[in-house]
């Protein structure tokens, strides 16, 4: 059940990052995309992680701790709606949790430790789940969305960001 959730699974506006997965064993990409992400990250410099783009965008210390904590956020939907847990679960405002994790005042190897430390054990979860916990759906941020879903969005959000973190943060 680690195949692509079908369209019925999530809200539209997933679509966007679930585009982004490649086809294939979704625990497979996680882990690549763990071993990619934190190489790109050791390259960088104290500095490279206080850079903005633009004045009003968050700077790359602040992407990296906004991907991880989005990351812990759909892991916690996903255990729940892959449990059997009904209860609907709420929304999040990503721009109030980003200046309240004060990012910027972390080192970039504790920054990287800390996206490992939730990769991990998003993969030690979804390693466990039974095929059934796999397609339960539940409700998230007024929406019905599928254990399996959440996975593919995890890893689009994160292949999303990393295209920016390239693209803009890197080849300024």
């Amino acid at each position: 059940m680690r195949d692509r959730p079908d369209k019925d699974e999530y809200a539209g506006h997933f679509s966007d990052y679930i585009e982004l997965v490649p086809d294939g064993d979704i625990l497979h990409l996680l882990e690549r995309q763990q071993r990619e992400m934190v190489s790109l990250l050791d390259e960088l410099t104290e500095e490279q992680g206080y850079y903005r783009y633009a004045p009003d965008k968050w700077c790359l210390k602040e992407v990296i701790g906004h991907v991880t904590d989005n990351e812990r956020i759909m892991s916690y939907r996903l255990l729940r709606i892959a449990r059997g847990d009904t209860t609907p679960l709420p929304g999040y405002n990503q721009d109030v949790l980003v200046p309240g994790g004060n990012f910027d005042l972390f080192q970039l190897p504790q920054l990287v430790e800390d996206y490992i430390a939730v990769r991990k054990a998003t993969l030690t979860l979804l390693r466990g789940l039974t095929d059934e916990a796999w397609l339960r759906t539940g409700t998230a941020s007024e929406h019905s969305i599928s254990a399996r879903a959440l996975a593919y969005v995890i890893a689009g959000h994160e292949l999303h960001h990393m295209r920016i973190i390239r693209e803009r943060y890197l080849n300024d």
